[in-house]
Formats: structure tokens, sequence, C-alpha cells
């Protein structure tokens, strides 16, 4: 599978694994400390949009396993512990 890469502007439509790596490869370009501060700061507000968009998604996700789990089935406490 081809490496995808994100434009300045992210779209909705990339996968959380993208935009995940897009993060990682942020902050690893952020620790090795081999940019200009001008760069750093603009490579820092990237990984902040990223990050945001990150949480947006696991939030969303995890509302969407609440209403599957509301729906009457039974949690994992109700159901007599972890589901194996």
């Amino acid at each position: 599978m081809p490496e995808q890469s994100l434009e300045p502007d992210v779209p909705g439509e990339l996968s959380f694994e993208v935009v995940f790596t897009e993060l990682e490869t942020v902050v690893q370009q952020l620790e090795e400390g081999e940019l200009s501060l001008e760069e750093s700061i603009s490579l820092y507000e990237r990984g902040q949009m990223l990050a945001r968009l990150c949480q947006e998604r696991l939030d969303r996700a995890e509302l969407r396993l609440d209403r599957i789990r509301s729906d009457g089935a039974p949690s994992e406490y109700e159901a007599g512990g972890l589901l194996c």
C-alpha cells in the first residue's frame, strides 16, 4: 500500500491511521531539533491540528461503541468479566 501524505489542510476522509502516522512524523521531526524556529513553530501548529483531529476521531469512535453497548448488549461487567 503506497504511503499517503497529507496536504496542508487535512481532508476529513483520511483514515485515523494515516493522520496518526503523519502526527508521529511531525513529532519525530520536532524531536530531531534540526529545523529553524519558524519551521518548528509551523510544524508544531500542524501537529496540534493533527492531534486534535485524532482525538475527535477517537471520541466519535468511543461514542459509537457506547451506543452499541447501550443497545441492549450487556456490558463486560454485566456479562461476568472481560470478554476473551
